[in-house]
């Protein structure tokens, strides 16, 4: 039977899965998703969890050590001088490829591993390490070539005088509520908690406010004023 890599030993085995938006945190499809994931690979390995650590609303570009969650994980693991750090994709540690392959050289110095069980990062093999950083930087060349591609549509729209942005579908007396309230002297998390309270969902259909939510709809009731001043 072939052996298991030292690093699959010894505890701690910790799980890590992150969303970036508070709707997805809020809904917990995504990270239902990478749990199920997750948990099927170490089902597959043998692997009992010890912990699992859960960044909920954190955004993919905040670095690594700066995600609460993710930052307690990376102390666990240091401390312990072993184990494994599982992860349902890659993205969900790093984005950035510099930031990968810096998670990763810390896990060597450690004496961790890091497996995400996509198979885009499996440490515990020279083959699984060689991997990681063709596929870190083939992923971060798609992303750059992805936005510079959006860029240029967004600047061709624009030059052709198309007006961007979601269009609105929060009903005008909700648009007025959170206006008047705000005017009125409210807090955004107030308006945000007066809203949840009855139930009203959001533009995108969301059944949970946040403060950063109410701010959105001020600034879209900001900019409709500028643009009829413009008229």
């Amino acid at each position: 039977m072939a052996r298991r890599p030292r690093s699959q030993l010894h505890s701690p085995c910790i799980a890590y899965v992150r969303v970036s938006t508070t709707e997805q945190a809020d809904s917990g499809a995504g990270l239902d998703a990478q749990r199920a994931a997750i948990e099927a690979h170490a089902a597959r390995a043998g692997l009992s969890i010890d912990g699992w650590h859960v960044d909920a609303g954190v955004s993919g570009s905040v670095a690594p050590a700066d995600r609460p969650a993710l930052a307690e994980a990376l102390v666990a693991l240091g401390a312990a001088r072993s184990g494994v750090l599982l992860v349902a994709k890659s993205d969900r540690i790093a984005r950035r490829t510099l930031d990968l392959l810096g998670l990763c050289a810390l896990a060597e110095r450690q004496g961790w591993s890091i497996v995400a069980v996509d198979g885009t990062v499996d440490q515990t093999t020279a083959h699984g390490r060689f991997m990681t950083t063709v596929m870190a930087g083939a992923a971060e060349l798609e992303r750059d070539l992805i936005r510079a591609r959006t860029r240029d549509a967004l600047a061709a729209k624009r030059a052709a005088g198309v007006r961007l942005g979601r269009p609105v579908t929060l009903p005008a007396e909700v648009r007025a509520r959170v206006a008047s309230e705000r005017v009125g002297g409210a807090t955004l998390q107030a308006i945000a908690d007066g809203l949840n309270a009855d139930q009203i969902h959001t533009a995108r259909g969301g059944a949970r406010w946040y403060a950063s939510t109410v701010a959105s709809v001020l600034k879209s009731l900001d900019h409709d004023a500028v643009t009829r001043e413009a008229r």
